[in-house]
């Protein structure tokens, strides 16, 4: 405790060495970031605009959409600012906000991920009570707590984390999380232990239901020609998101418990920009070009602005 100081600022030192390509660097992180407002608007407007699209699995997948954009906000715009900076530093604040941000939107990702594999678990399983099961009133409900829970949870253990004496101030890291932060504790708490270990164990468990509804329907299908269909056109969308999801999160959680300093910067950014470049992303992307319903409404709406422009010209 005698070595307790108060941090104002924080140092991040995941940028150091990068100054010969920090100029290209900066070009491809502000073209993932527009090409990740690209895809996700588009999905997102899609969705609000035509009214047949307003059905839970849409639902879902518009605010999936929605926490892409909010995650990679929390990350992009210092990012992008520390590349043009000689200096990278974030306030104490900035940092327990940009890690509360990150957090919950993984959280949330994984939230809405369990509720789209459960909207296809009754819709496959049980399509005789889908409609009393996923009625509006059921589905703003599921949405407003696959919200509320990450919010919450991602709220205490930042509070938590805010009230620990810090002893250090440096972040090996291109972003701030929690568990870098709780590092720096001079001493550890119950708290610090047991509220992170129940975040990580009430996730795990919605990767395990949802693997778990995915079995069963594949048991399902196997009996169904048309229910076959249904899997192929709908859930194998879902399932890839879902992988890509959890293997993006993994690397980056396994290097920050396990990894080794021998491995280069370089590599080391990769592995912690992966979940904020490729999951937000491929996921409408992949959804745009599965989901017969929203390709056909983007492929009219393009096709309609061409043809206004032809006849304006």
């Amino acid at each position: 405790m005698g070595n307790e100081t108060v941090i104002t600022m924080f140092t991040l030192s995941g940028l150091n060495g990068t100054a010969n390509y920090r100029v290209a660097l900066f070009a491809l992180t502000l073209l993932s970031y527009s090409v990740i407002w690209l895809v996700n608007v588009t999905i997102i407007v899609t969705i609000i605009v035509n009214k047949s699209l307003h059905e839970p699995m849409y639902i879902f997948l518009c605010n999936l959409c929605i926490n892409g954009l909010y995650g990679t906000t929390g990350f992009y715009p210092k990012f992008l600012n520390d590349l043009l900076s000689n200096t990278h530093v974030i306030s104490y604040a900035g940092c327990l906000l940009q890690g509360f941000v990150l957090h919950s939107s993984a959280c949330a990702d994984f939230s809405l991920l369990a509720l789209m594999a459960y909207d296809r678990y009754v819709a496959i399983c049980r399509p005789l009570v889908y409609h009393s099961v996923m009625t509006k009133q059921k589905v703003c409900v599921f949405v407003f707590f696959a919200w509320l829970v990450p919010f919450s949870l991602l709220f205490i253990s930042t509070v938590t984390t805010s009230t620990s004496g810090l002893c250090g101030s440096h972040i090996p890291k291109i972003y701030c999380v929690n568990w870098l932060i709780s590092n720096l504790a001079c001493s550890s708490s119950i708290a610090s232990i047991v509220i992170p270990a129940f975040n990580y164990t009430f996730y795990i468990g919605h990767v395990i239901f949802v693997f778990w509804s995915y079995i069963y329907m594949i048991r399902t299908c196997l009996t169904s020609k048309e229910n076959r269909g249904k899997f192929m056109q709908t859930c194998v969308p879902h399932l890839f998101s879902l992988t890509i999801v959890v293997v993006s999160l993994l690397f980056d959680l396994l290097y920050m418990r396990f990894g080794s300093k021998e491995i280069s910067q370089g590599v080391q950014n990769f592995m912690a920009m992966e979940f904020l470049v490729i999951p937000p992303i491929i996921n409408p992307l992949i959804y745009g070009f599965k989901l017969t319903q929203i390709r056909n409404r983007i492929q009219n709406c393009m096709c309609g602005k061409s043809s206004a422009f032809r006849l304006k010209s």
